[in-house]
């Protein structure tokens, strides 16, 4: 196996993560789509996301970026609860908005879920996908923000998940007039560029130093929705049997499955860092193959890890998000190639989920 795959889709989509960052950072700052729905949405107090599967996830990691930036109320629903348990939702005339992700603009769920928003219970709605072209996404939202430097032709989603997630940061910061969080943002896009690399090679030797049964992502508040997306990559490229779980719920049941055949990769916090390194240093005790992905590790993190991956980066807690998934993609990549699977193709999947 070697790291340069220039004909990979999936890895050239990972690596022009900081560059495709730094693009659309830079297109949020400019963009009139986005000043007019700050301006429409100024009285809307509760943002609820929506997508499906990578974007369900990224509405999860979106909701809970902007309760904690703008201490207003959001929550993340998949599409299909929209479609089917619409009372999941408050009634017209309740002061929501709503924002549907997709990053092709034609999941067919997502679609009919922005229709139903709009159209039947009367909430403006806004979309977000990385299509250039007037989708269907656009025709039923009110407003849609288009993030074409971030699209990919790999089935697996990637840059597209932390593009999206940071354009909705961007969103948030703004609502709140937070500027200086904007900043963290552009920095961070800056100084990962030059990490990426390390990082892939860290996550290249790891792979090929192990064979696994079993996976499990654990993540607290805003890292949850990523252990959630990591789970799924891992489960996405590499055929792998893959779970995600809150760190601190991981002991109540789920440590059952830890054995030496079991990797365990904890997307630490710094709020929450000194409780959740506890649950690490006891999975390794118990005999998990333990990964630390965190900004800068401690004696404990070292301690409890077998494999710590340091971002290095400064600045607000939350803008440690897009980059923490990052090695969770070369997990899953990496272990694709090892199992001579194709992380292009991955099996039994498609790039737009579409319903008839």
């Amino acid at each position: 196996m070697t790291i340069q795959n220039t004909e990979s889709h999936t890895w050239n989509e990972i690596q022009s993560q900081g560059n495709v960052w730094q693009s659309v950072l830079t297109e949020t700052r400019t963009s009139a789509v986005i000043a007019e729905i700050l301006e429409k949405s100024s009285r809307n107090r509760e943002f609820l996301f929506i997508g499906c599967g990578t974007s369900f996830y990224l509405a999860e990691a979106a909701a809970i970026s902007w309760t904690l930036l703008t201490g207003h109320p959001a929550r993340a629903i998949p599409a299909s609860e929209v479609l089917l348990f619409p009372k999941l939702i408050q009634a017209e005339g309740s002061d929501l908005q709503a924002v549907v992700i997709s990053r092709s603009g034609r999941t067919s769920e997502a679609v009919r879920a922005a229709s139903v928003l709009r159209r039947d219970l009367r909430i403006p709605t806004i979309g977000i996908t990385c299509n250039a072209e007037n989708s269907e996404l656009q025709q039923a939202c009110d407003a849609t923000i288009k993030l074409s430097a971030a699209d990919e032709q790999s089935t697996v989603m990637t840059r597209s998940f932390t593009s999206m997630l940071l354009c909705l940061q961007v969103l948030a910061a703004r609502h709140a007039r937070n500027s200086q969080f904007v900043e963290n943002l552009q920095a961070m896009a800056e100084e990962f560029v030059a990490r990426i690399p390390a990082v892939a090679q860290q996550m290249e030797a790891f792979v090929g130093q192990h064979i696994f049964a079993d996976y499990a992502f654990l993540g607290q508040g805003p890292f949850h929705g990523i252990a959630r997306e990591a789970a799924l990559k891992v489960m996405e490229m590499s055929c792998s049997y893959s779970q995600f779980f809150h760190a601190l719920e991981f002991r109540h049941g789920p440590k059952a499955i830890v054995s030496s055949a079991t990797c365990l990769t904890f997307l630490l916090s710094e709020s929450a860092q000194k409780a959740e390194t506890e649950v690490l240093e006891e999975m390794k005790e118990l005999g998990g193959v333990t990964v630390a992905i965190c900004n800068r590790a401690n004696a404990d993190i070292l301690r409890g890890s077998d494999l710590v991956v340091e971002l290095g980066l400064n600045g607000h807690e939350l803008a440690l998000l897009a980059p923490s998934i990052v090695p969770c993609q070369l997990l899953g990549y990496f272990t694709a190639m090892t199992k001579g699977l194709n992380p292009d193709q991955p099996k039994n999947l498609t790039r737009v989920v579409m319903l008839d």
